[in-house]
């Protein structure tokens, strides 16, 4: 396995010219996946490095005795979209024939252009907004284990039935932010309660949220959606409760929410939030199985969340693909090879089994889950109990209401 930090692909193109035959051959039989995501920033521990080892993981129990090596490569878009395009752009010169993760949204939704352009396959993981799968659908990507629907629909719809019928947003200024406040005020609406209000701050150059807290106060909401992620929601979430916002009885929902988040938070500050999740390493056997093999090779021996884990799974399913349909066919044509996964049933030990359905979007139950208190945490990571599963054909949005593209009316 290599890494291929970003000025080594500035200046790798012009070299690929020159390839030596015996070389060329090795890459005609080796199958290169590009895993693209933010490794310095405020999603780091959601994906970054911990996301490179779950897909180096699946490549290697893959194995290379399938008639093709696999070679996986990754880099640090910086949660911009025009460094994340142009990654995409010199890897797929270059020969990477998947691009794998790419959370931020808008990177996404960059580099779906670029591996459409390509015809390369894309299998997002990280990005969350839904139009990837909706009015931004592609033939050449696929959609693994969330989106901000399937969000808004699990911890939004939760949070009203509870009473909480008004609600002020915190929102990231950004595709990812701007389709999950958008998704969730739906729910909000469709349920009968209201949305108060909302603000929108610079991502990723805000770390102080007091101010827009104080809007929130001010608004008199119940609810104060935290349309934003890592970091960010730490922050948030860190300086409600220095402002006592939550002992006045305001609720918080933070609609992206991960382990790693609870962990930094600790038990103590996240108490009581409500959370969705596609997977949770101490769901049940299976999951605690696979989560207790593949943790001592994680950074700080964490365990994996539903993005390092969709890593791996989404890494095995395409490479199932590309030994079914043959490597030069796969290499050939990225629609296809996206085609061939979606013919195929998804089955791992992260997920269980699932389909990818013909939108891209990955076919999963998902789980609501509420932070448990120090005093019911059996020890380290036990932090989740669960509420709710929302089966797989009912957590996502309907095919007919995507307005896909691919899918004919």
């Amino acid at each position: 396995m290599s890494r291929i930090e970003r000025r080594a692909l500035l200046g790798a193109t012009a070299a690929l010219g020159a390839m030596p035959l015996g070389r060329a051959r090795a890459q005609a039989n080796t199958i290169r996946i590009g895993v693209m995501n933010d490794q310095s920033g405020p999603y780091r521990d959601i994906g970054g490095p911990n996301g490179v080892i779950m897909a180096q993981i699946a490549a290697q129990e893959f194995g290379n005795g399938r008639g093709f090596n696999v070679e996986v490569v990754s880099a640090d878009h910086q949660n911009r979209p025009d460094v994340g395009a142009n990654i995409a752009r010199q890897w797929f010169d270059q020969g990477v024939d998947m691009i794998l993760d790419v959370p931020t949204s808008s990177v996404g939704l960059a580099v779906n252009t670029v591996a459409r352009e390509k015809n390369k396959a894309y299998i997002n993981v990280g990005a969350a907004t839904a139009d990837l799968t909706g009015p931004q659908c592609s033939p050449n990507t696929a959609h693994w284990v969330y989106d901000t629907y399937m969000l808004a629909k699990s911890t939004g719809g939760a949070m009203v039935r509870a009473g909480g019928d008004s609600w002020f947003f915190i929102t990231a200024d950004y595709a990812f932010g701007h389709a999950l406040e958008r998704d969730t005020s739906n729910f909000v609406r469709a349920n009968g309660g209201r949305v108060v209000g909302s603000v929108r701050y610079p991502f990723p150059a805000t770390s102080d949220f007091s101010s827009f807290l104080v809007q929130a106060q001010a608004s008199r909401a119940k609810v104060i959606g935290l349309a934003n992620a890592g970091a960010d929601t730490i922050n948030s979430i860190k300086q409600a409760a220095e402002f006592g916002l939550t002992r006045r009885g305001t609720k918080l929902a933070a609609l992206l929410m991960f382990i790693a988040d609870v962990h930094a938070l600790g038990l103590e500050s996240a108490q009581g939030l409500v959370m969705t999740e596609s997977f949770y390493w101490d769901l049940d056997d299976r999951t605690r199985a696979f989560s207790r093999r593949v943790q001592p090779r994680l950074n700080n021996r964490a365990m994996p969340n539903m993005v390092t884990a969709g890593n791996y799974s989404a890494t095995l399913h395409y490479l199932k693909a590309v030994a079914d349909m043959g490597i030069a066919a796969a290499k050939a044509s990225g629609a296809e090879t996206i085609s061939r996964m979606k013919r195929i049933p998804v089955e791992d030990e992260a997920f269980g089994r699932g389909t990818l359905r013909e939108d891209g979007r990955m076919m999963i139950p998902s789980y609501l889950f509420e932070v448990k208190s120090p005093a019911e945490s059996r020890g380290p990571w036990d932090y989740l109990k669960l509420l709710q599963t929302t089966p797989a054909d009912q957590a996502w949005r309907p095919l007919n209401e995507g307005n896909c593209p691919l899918i004919r009316s």
